[in-house]
């Protein structure tokens, strides 16, 4: 079993795609191997500031999304669902999401069960 693991978000650099087609999101990876001894469990923290995108993708494991500041919609298959402090998003295996657009900042906390960040293999829509 790993141990506890404790991760200061304000203590890591934003991350952001190589390819900015793919959006101007910044995220914080917390937990994911090897950077923490954990497994089974991927997570992190997505921030957009406002006319910033999140193209839309995805991939073969569920996610949740969880709300901490900010408010903006989230596309779902098609559908917007929106996002706020306090509000979890489930978002199935295989379904297409993202952020198209933030009209203002957002900041959510987000979850995959998986080991660690590399294995989320992201299926961009403008990539296929």
């Amino acid at each position: 079993m790993p141990p506890a693991t404790r991760v200061d978000a304000a203590a890591l650099p934003d991350e952001r795609w190589d390819d900015p087609a793919r959006g101007t999101i910044r995220f914080r990876t917390l937990i994911s191997a090897p950077e923490t001894a954990t497994t089974d469990i991927v997570c992190g923290v997505a921030m957009l500031a406002a006319g910033e995108t999140f193209a839309l993708h995805s991939h073969s494991e569920p996610e949740v999304y969880f709300g901490l500041e900010g408010t903006g919609e989230v596309m779902i298959d098609g559908v917007p669902y929106s996002l706020g402090p306090g509000v979890a998003l489930y978002i199935p295996g295989g379904a297409v999401h993202g952020v198209p657009l933030a009209r203002t900042s957002m900041t959510w906390f987000y979850t995959f069960a998986a080991d660690r960040f590399a294995d989320i293999r992201y299926s961009f829509l403008h990539e296929t």
